[in-house]
């Protein structure tokens, strides 16, 4: 009877020995990124239960323990470790724009995309004249800021530059941070006589949204007196 068991117990044995490997098996295995961080990687598969190592100047991760746990961690590290999608640019057109009480003031007319923009704002600042003091072009990897200046005549300069961009939502919503903007001229500061340039006129914001080549009226700023003010007219698009 006892020989009986023994023979059974064999039959129903697993049969590791013959082409199937043992799940429980303790293992050791080396795993090559191409893409992703190492550090990154191993926090991320450290909860599929296995050991986890990391090399940065080699690129590999190390994993120990059971066979099962192994084979699971490399899995997740196939999936994550592929190339990433590269940040789109966004490109801003800022419009500075001049209101007056007085009916001409100079300046460039307004281009034909600013017509219906401008249109709004004499509903709500019924200047007698508007015209376009500049216009600048900043041009920014999504992540990243920018900033750019013109030059005006009478010795003023016109600013315009953000933090940072980024592209939102199902990417036709453009965040930008921090943007600032306006006009400095160039004066006498102090007894010495020196010439500085300084701000007469600025407009910031910390966030805003912008949807993809959507005219947005940043804000408005006071220029030499009441009779003027500047507004900024923002244009964003995200680069194809």
């Amino acid at each position: 009877m006892k020989r009986a068991i023994l023979i059974l117990a064999l039959v129903m044995a697993p049969a590791w020995g013959q082409g199937q490997a043992n799940p429980d098996e303790r293992i050791a295995r080396i795993v090559h990124l191409k893409y992703a961080d190492p550090n990154a990687v191993r926090y991320l598969v450290q909860p599929f239960g296995a050991s986890v190592t990391a090399d940065e100047r080699m690129m590999v991760i190390t994993l120990n323990g059971p066979r099962t746990l192994v084979d699971a961690a490399e899995a997740a590290i196939k999936q994550l470790d592929v190339p990433s999608a590269a940040p789109k640019d966004v490109e801003l057109t800022a419009y500075f724009v001049l209101g007056s009480d007085t009916a001409s003031v100079g300046g460039n007319a307004l281009p034909a995309d600013l017509q219906s923009t401008v249109a709004t704002l004499k509903q709500t600042f019924p200047f007698k004249s508007y015209s376009l003091l500049d216009a600048l072009a900043l041009r920014s990897r999504a992540g990243a800021g920018g900033s750019t200046t013109g030059e005006l005549a009478t010795n003023r300069l016109t600013d315009f530059g953000v933090r940072s961009v980024s592209i939102e939502g199902e990417g036709n919503t453009i965040r930008i941070d921090h943007l600032h903007a306006g006009v400095r001229a160039l004066i006498n500061v102090g007894e010495s006589g020196k010439s500085q340039y300084v701000n007469v006129s600025a407009i910031e914001t910390d966030v805003v949204d912008v949807k993809d080549g959507q005219k947005l009226v940043i804000g408005r700023s006071s220029l030499e007196g009441p009779g003027k003010a500047l507004f900024l007219v923002l244009i964003a698009r995200v680069a194809p």
